[in-house]
This record gives C-alpha cells, structure tokens and sequence, in this order.
C-alpha cells in the first residue's frame, strides 16, 4: 500500500468514527478526551471507475477489486491520536504523534463543524466551540515543529552550505526522515522569495514563513468538516470554506458513513461507499429507529450535501491533493492480462508527471534494463520511455529482452 493518509484534529472531532466507517474497523469512540491514545492503522480504498467496460472485457483483479465497473485501490489510514498545545515542544503525544503524521503523504484535517469540542477539545454545547480556531491550532502546532527542526539545526546547516554543499541539499537533509524531498525545498524557497538571501542571515520570521510553507508543499492538506448532520453545522461549514479559501473543506457525516456501512454489511441495505444514494433491502428486519436514522441520512445529508463525505475525502486526497493517477500495465497487450492470465490484474497509482520509464521502476528496477518504449492499448500507440503518463492508461511495456 504505498499511500499512507493521517487522520489529524484535536481530540472529540470525530477522527476514529470517520477512521471506522472507512476501515469497517472498531476502534473504541468515547466521548472523553483522548480515546486514541496511540496511532492505529487500517487499510481503507480509494475508488475510481475501472477501464474493463470500455475495453468490454471481464476483469480478474490481483492487487485491488473491482465492484459494480468500480476499482477499490487499498491505502492505508492512519487514526492519530488527537494533538494539544504545545505538542511540537512534546507535550502529550506529541512527538509520538508529528513523527507519525510526518510519515503520511497526505493529511485529513478533522475538526467538528458542529461546534461542539472546547478548545481544550472537550465536548461542550453544540455552537459554543469554533472549529476555524480548532483548525488553526492544530496547523500552528505542526508549523513550529517543523520550524523547530530548521532553527533547532542552524549551526549544521550553515556548516554544509559553507563546505560547498547549496542551500536545498542541507536543508532537504534535515527534513528527509519526514518523507520532504529536494522539490518541497525548492518550491517553498521559491514561493516564500527566500531563494536568494543568506541562510545566515534567516531571522524567526523567514524561518516561520518557510516552515509554514514547506508544512503545505510536503504534507498537502484538505479539511474534514465533520458532524455535518448536527444542526447549525452547516453554518461552520460555511465560515470554513470563507476562512480558509485556498484549502478543500469537504462536508462529513462520519456517523451516517458508519450506520450505512453496518447496515449495508448486516444485508440491510445495498450501499456502495461514496455512493449518492442506497437501497432498502430488508425493510421487514428495520426497526423504527434504524428506519428514522435511514430516512435521515437519505434526505438531511444525501439529500443536501449528495454524500456523506467521508469516501469522497479519501477519493479527493489521494486523486486531487496526491495528483495520482491510475495505471493499468499489462504484459499480454492482446488479451490485457498478466503472465497468469488474469486480465487487468493490477492498477498502481502514480504521481502525475511520472513517465513510463517510473512505472517500469515501480514494478520492479530490472524492468528499466533494456527498456524500449511502451504501448498504448487504448490507442495502439506507441509511447516514448520518458512519456507522461495519463489517468487511465492500459499499457505494455516492450524491452530488448521482451522484443
């Protein structure tokens, strides 16, 4: 699973239901602070439409399924245990937690639109709280780690500058155990106009700016307004997306996400994740309240806001932040299929911008040996090593060997 999602908040947003509903785990949800006292994992999917209808063939997938023209692609969700102030000084669990969250390649922010967390993230009234200062405390306390980490290693990095070494390379090599590569450096220099000063000569607000900067470029971020179906919550929702414009803020109902995924695994209902809608199956089996929590989800949440939130979020991450594209490689280019037989076995994803000598890469290094070019099976094109890739693309790879 090479796509790791870190489920971040204070405490009491809804993180572990969201991380339920998504893994069909069962992680504990209390209402007292602190529930998740140490980071679980589970393996939730991202979807998107699979090629094999357009090919008009069967499928036999190998490394995700494919359900109703559906592909569910395996990543893994990390549920974080919720952070306080000071957390980057390694308060609470906090360095238990930013060493985890740095490991992600994408964040979930989980705050509740409902209003319903203090700012101590203990629940209180419904409206009272502010999930916009919720947001931006947790934001804060993951801009001064990583500023901590730049003005905790000054002396290190204005050694290797000095021995020859540019400014990217030393500081890259700081921040290189938390998944930042040379592009986050050098985009962030670019964006925060610090490329040309000296680094000697960085006071805490170039440092502020660039750690503020680097945070976004290396862990992109969208925002989960949870608890979307509580009354009034609409309204945060609104002053989320006002407040902080250049973010995605993606409307969740964790809890609704959860009853359709029981239901629908009891034989209740039929529901696919995502899904703008579902079906009654076994009215008979209902009882009134589970009926009322159904009527509910179909008309306050499917019926304003289309879906619950919570596979879209997913979705939007791993395809919208992460840019990733899905690839399908086959080695059969007649058939589609595998060396097996199994027709469009395998869908990887990958960054856009990667060509067709990465996906050789991706699926094993000796590939790249001898590599020729690659074929469209889509087009029957043929495709240059150092072609880009494209969302979609059905190809076979040809080398020395394989001609």
């Amino acid at each position: 699973m090479p796509i790791k999602l870190g489920l971040i908040g204070k405490t009491n947003t809804g993180k572990t239901t969201f991380f339920n509903s998504a893994t069909l785990s069962s992680e504990e949800i209390s209402s007292y602070p602190f529930t998740t006292k140490s980071p679980v994992s589970g393996v939730a999917n991202a979807i998107t439409l699979c090629v094999h209808p357009e090919f008009k063939i069967q499928d036999n997938p190998n490394n995700s399924k494919c359900l109703d023209g559906w592909r569910y692609i395996p990543i893994e969700l990390i549920d974080l245990p919720g952070l306080i102030k000071d957390a980057w000084k390694g308060k609470g669990l906090g360095n238990q937690f930013l060493s985890i969250a740095a490991q992600s390649d994408a964040l979930l922010h989980v705050v509740d639109a409902s209003g319903g967390i203090d700012s101590s993230g203990r629940i209180s009234e419904v409206g009272t709280g502010d999930p916009i200062s919720d947001f931006a405390d947790i934001e804060e306390e993951l801009t001064m780690w990583y500023q901590k980490i730049l003005e905790g290693n000054r002396d290190k990095v204005s050694k290797l500058i000095k021995t020859g070494a540019n400014i990217i390379d030393a500081i890259t090599d700081l921040y290189r155990g938390i998944g930042v590569n040379k592009s986050h450096v050098k985009k962030t220099l670019q964006a925060t106009n610090l490329e040309e000063k000296d680094f000697d000569n960085f006071d805490m607000i170039d440092s502020k700016k660039f750690a503020l900067c680097l945070r976004k470029i290396s862990k992109p971020t969208l925002i989960v307004a949870n608890k979307i179906d509580v009354e009034g919550a609409d309204k945060n929702f609104a002053r989320l997306r006002e407040r902080y414009n250049d973010s995605i803020v993606i409307p969740v109902s964790g809890d609704s996400e959860f009853s359709l995924r029981r239901a629908e695994q009891k034989g209740l209902i039929k529901y696919s994740p995502g899904s703008e809608t579902f079906e009654i199956i076994k009215s008979d089996e209902l009882n009134e309240k589970q009926n009322n929590a159904l009527n509910f989800i179909k008309k306050g949440i499917m019926g304003e806001y289309m879906r619950t939130g919570v596979q879209f979020a997913i979705n939007v991450a791993v395809f919208k932040l992460l840019k990733m594209n899905s690839i399908y490689p086959v080695a059969d280019e007649k058939n589609l299929a595998d060396k097996k037989g199994r027709v469009l076995p395998d869908l990887l994803l990958l960054k856009d911008g990667a060509t067709i000598n990465d996906l050789a890469k991706e699926i094993h290094t000796d590939l790249t040996k001898g590599l020729l070019y690659a074929k469209d099976l889509r087009y029957n094109l043929r495709l240059p090593v150092d072609y880009q890739l494209r969302d979609r693309d059905v190809v076979s790879l040809v080398s020395a060997a394989k001609k």
